[in-house]
């Protein structure tokens, strides 16, 4: 095998998975341990009863799951595998299927435990192969599917609780900000029905003000996220593929009618960490044109980047050209604007993108009005601009790719202006 993704010690910086690779060894370890406990006599869940069941009828398939799984390097740090074989695999997720995410200290916590089980494998070359493929894409759709509904049960509440891994403890309101959100001290639950219902919450009136409500030009962000890219003269199609991950608008926009009007335009995308607010808002005021969900992968990551791909926030161009999407389209009040795109991207685990129902072409939404959320999962998102729409972008909004300790640009806050004339 040519060089592995796995050669060199990947920083993670979106917090869905531990910083330091050896605190994500701890964590497959200890869950390797828990299915090993329980012994070989578990029952697995329909769904991955499926799943063994296409593997054991498509060669094609079989082939891929074992060998994304034979391919993992042996050296260090790998050499104490965690999967050994597609069996086992199988384990491993059929124990997350009726898990909740734990809070863990901050740089150390598994916040995405299906990315964690898959991370070594997704990232050899069967990996980025079998995460392609629409016959297991189809399976890992309907696995997360099953693992949403366990998320939104009552049952996934266990989690909300004051122990060191609860989101309740110390540290992690602290590392969530609750007081600035919707909750009921009072209550055991903090008010919340779910995981993904604690997931989704939302902030208190006056938390996140909207940026000059009365001026048009001032653009907002329409998520609570980390800026990683902007591109300027953005072609209509390019190789969203290579290493440079440019970005292709008709492959982003699903080939949307309109796409031409945005070639040569600007492109903002930004990540979502695990612990920041999961909802999203309007940048503009203006009518909603289009509203619609793009099926597309779920693990998938740009092989071009190599040993670096198996940290989804290196593959976000890519991702949000692939990755299951929304894509809102909405024509701008002010004329300078104009038509844009806004593209929310489930980047890994769940993520499912659910468009507020409100979201009818036509229907005038304003600057900062709630567009729709992000169910539990990592995410990215684009703001689309046609050519000599933005003026400038404010200082919080140009990425800082080698700070780790980059601000975040706040829900509903400056973001960019619009230019004066066309």
């Amino acid at each position: 095998m040519t060089s592995s993704p796995h050669d060199i010690d990947v920083r993670r910086r979106a917090g869905w998975l531990p910083e330091e690779q050896d605190d994500l060894e701890s964590w497959l370890a200890g869950h390797r341990e828990r299915v090993e406990a329980r012994g070989e006599q578990v029952v697995l869940h329909p769904v991955l009863t499926e799943f063994q069941g296409l593997m054991d009828s498509d060669p094609v398939v079989r082939m891929y799951m074992n060998q994304m799984i034979a391919q993992v390097p042996s050296t260090k740090p790998y050499s104490k595998r965690h999967l050994e074989s597609v069996e086992q695999l199988m384990r491993l997720i059929n124990e997350v299927l009726t898990m909740a995410p734990e809070f863990g200290p901050q740089r150390t916590m598994v916040a995405t435990p299906l990315g964690a089980i898959l991370d070594w494998a997704m990232g050899t070359p069967a990996g980025f192969a079998a995460c392609r493929d629409p016959r297991i894409n189809a399976m890992l759709k309907k696995i997360l599917t099953v693992w949403c509904e366990f998320l939104c049960s009552g049952d996934s509440l266990y989690v909300l609780n004051e122990s060191p891994s609860g989101w309740k403890s110390a540290e992690a309101q602290r590392a969530v900000g609750i007081e600035q959100f919707e909750y009921d001290p009072e209550d055991e639950h903090w008010g919340f029905s779910s995981w993904n219902d604690f997931f989704t919450r939302r902030f208190k009136d006056g938390e996140r003000p909207v940026a000059s409500p009365d001026d048009d030009k001032v653009i907002v962000s329409a998520c609570e996220s980390t800026p990683y890219r902007i591109s300027t003269d953005v072609k209509r199609q390019d190789s969203f593929w290579i290493k440079s991950q440019p970005y292709s608008l008709a492959d982003m926009l699903a080939s949307d009618d309109l796409v031409d009007q945005f070639v040569g335009g600007t492109v903002y995308q930004a990540f979502l960490s695990a612990t920041n607010y999961h909802r999203w808002h309007s940048p503009v005021a203006g009518k909603i044109v289009r509203a619609f969900a793009r099926e597309g992968t779920y693990y998938s990551e740009a092989d071009s980047e190599g040993k670096d791909a198996v940290e989804p926030t290196n593959s976000q161009s890519y991702l949000a050209h692939v990755a299951a999407r929304a894509v809102i389209l909405i024509e701008a009040d002010d004329p300078v604007v104009g038509l844009m795109a806004f593209v929310p991207v489930g980047m890994s685990d769940v993520s499912s993108c659910m468009i507020a129902s409100k979201l009818k072409p036509g229907y005038h939404v304003e600057k900062g009005e709630e567009l729709g959320y992000f169910q539990f999962g990592g995410s990215t998102h684009c703001l689309v601009f046609r050519p000599g729409a933005i003026a400038e972008f404010s200082l919080a909004a140009i990425p800082q790719p080698h700070d780790p300790e980059a601000p975040l640009v706040l829900v509903r806050s400056r973001l960019a202006v619009a230019s004066a004339t066309a």
